[in-house]
């Protein structure tokens, strides 16, 4: 394989090849920068994908750039082709040059800093038609950003002030430029969509008249409430949660009085604080307030701790009573609803502050909270059995609830359901799985495959490939694949870009976008609802005899 940290890869293909964007003579290139290969520094070069490989990828469709980042901007607005030109097959390549530098562009520079760049190019030097076509171009530029990032922009208020400016420019420029009309009433339904507030603060029609209603948190949360010293209840739930709801939903768990129950929050130092009931249990930053504990009035604990025997034996093993397959269907309900609500953006974000937690990478923190909460929780209901029978009952109900869940194209709760069974506490129950049925063992070790991670975990790639989209992948496994791409190559080459780094990191994030798409959608019917066009129908497939 190719050493990317030193060596910078261009792969050519059927386009206009260049190295160094920058470079003032950077049409002056040399005619072997066609084949296809990496030159290193000292002007050699070397074979580093095959024939087969070339004719294999999919994701290749440019030759990578190398420049500043304001070059490559530069080079990216020059090459975009307006709607009206779109569509053609050679445009292909600096649409995806485009989705790779929006995807990642925050690996070398700033929002703030591509905010001012593209301000500045706005107010270019060009005059007459140049002018025009430069504006426009930054229009769609910032149109494809902004449908691309959806709402996880309108956060940011370097965009937020960006986007005034931008909408002020080229409302003073419409006099000289009538055509652009078109353009910015585009731009006006965009930013109503996706920066409301934004353009309600631009509207004078608008701007003196209050929001109809507040906007709703559609964020989601996995709230832990401690009710022993080593064990704690996992709550899906709402940031806006407040105390009296979530004892509620705690005393009914734990199948006790919500009335002989307070809520309370641990400091750091061990001082407990009784919530009220209308009191909010999280913060703006989606952080509670501190440890969560479900205690008597007394502030005891409503469990002794977990390894009382006395205690365990009286515990119901209540999943022994559902089924297997409506449990995976919950556990895949759940985690779907979860990934869909993931941006793509959250993995760059999260693959370069390494802050899980943060605003930007809430929806991915969760799910990712929701995978170790899994595996936890396969761990806790084996050990928490006392009878020997009913933990083998609970080997074989767990083995088919995996099982379930990759036959729902759901492996993250596979993974994570595979990996509790084979942690060192469940695995040496030797008793418990001598007593395993061997068609349940053997399932088992058919599932093992796909969680083995030699030759970089070529059984669960090959196997997540042949799934059919909407489909939820392994997360901590996507994230590796992410890390290892930013960590093992520069970002810089001589101060320049190493654009085939970021096209890398574009590629794998992509996969969020395909896993995503929902071939199977029944939220859009096509109906007919006339009776005689039903019976007509009816009668032309199969005519009367």
């Amino acid at each position: 394989s190719c050493d990317c940290c030193s060596v910078l890869l261009m792969f050519a293909f059927n386009v206009p090849h260049f190295r160094y964007i920058d470079d003032d003579d950077a049409e002056e290139y040399m005619d072997e920068g066609r084949v296809a290969g990496w030159r290193n520094t000292s002007g050699t070069w070397s074979s580093c994908y095959s024939e087969e490989d070339y004719c294999n990828s999919s994701s290749y469709r440019y030759v990578v750039v190398s420049g500043t980042p304001l070059k490559i901007l530069e080079h990216l607005l020059s090459d975009l082709r307006l709607d009206d030109q779109r569509g053609a097959p050679e445009n292909k390549e600096s649409e995806m040059l485009l989705d790779d530098f929006l995807l990642t562009y925050l690996v070398f520079m700033s929002t703030h800093d591509l905010c001012q760049a593209l301000s500045a190019r706005c107010r270019g030097q060009e005059e007459g038609k140049d002018a025009l076509f430069r504006k426009r171009k930054v229009l769609q530029l910032v149109s494809h950003w902004s449908r691309l990032y959806k709402d996880f922009l309108k956060e940011e208020e370097h965009v937020r002030s960006f986007m005034k400016t931008l909408y002020r420019c080229v409302l003073e420029d419409l006099y000289e430029f009538p055509t652009l009309e078109k353009d910015l009433k585009e731009f006006q339904k965009l930013l109503r969509r996706r920066h409301k507030q934004t353009y309600q603060h631009m509207s004078l029609k608008e701007n003196c008249l209050q929001l109809r209603s507040p906007q709703t948190d559609t964020r989601e949360v996995i709230c832990c409430v401690y009710v022993s010293a080593d064990s704690y209840l996992s709550v899906h739930t709402h940031p806006s949660l407040e105390a009296r709801e979530l004892l509620r939903i705690v005393a009914l768990k734990m199948d006790r009085a919500e009335e002989d129950m307070v809520l309370a929050v641990v400091s750091h130092t061990g001082e407990r604080r009784v919530l009220q009931p209308s009191d909010c249990v999280y913060s703006e930053s989606l952080t509670p307030q501190g440890k969560l504990v479900a205690c008597r009035r007394d502030l005891t604990e409503i469990l002794p701790p977990l390894t009382d025997s006395a205690e365990l034996s009286r515990r119901p093993v209540r999943l022994l009573g559902i089924n297997t397959w409506d449990v995976a269907a919950a556990l895949t309900h759940l985690d779907w609803s979860l990934f869909k609500s993931i941006h793509e953006q959250e993995l760059v974000y999260y693959t370069l502050s390494r802050a899980p937690g943060t605003g930007h990478t809430a929806a991915l923190s969760v799910l990712l909270q929701r995978c170790n909460e899994v595996q936890q929780w396969v761990m806790s209901e084996v050990l928490m059995c006392v009878s020997l029978n009913k933990r083998v009952q609970l080997l074989k109900k767990f083995i088919k609830i995996a099982a379930h869940c990759k036959a729902q194209r759901n492996l993250n709760s596979a993974f994570a359901i595979i990996m509790g069974l084979n942690t060192a506490a469940v695995s040496r129950l030797n008793q418990t799985w001598e007593k395993c049925p061997g068609k349940f063992k053997k399932l088992f070790s058919e599932l093992e495959l796909i969680t083995d991670p030699s030759l970089n975990h070529k059984a669960y790639r090959e196997a997540f490939k042949r799934m059919k989209p909407p489909k939820i992948p392994f997360m901590p496994l996507l994230l590796k694949d992410i890390t290892f791409i930013h960590e093992g190559n520069k970002t810089f080459h001589d101060n320049l870009v190493n654009f085939e780094k970021l096209h890398m990191i574009a590629d794998t994030v992509r996969m969020i976008r395909h896993c995503q798409s929902d071939q199977a959608s029944v939220h859009y019917l096509h109906i007919i609802d006339n009776q005689q066009t039903l019976f007509e129908l009816s009668h032309k497939l199969e005519p009367r005899a």
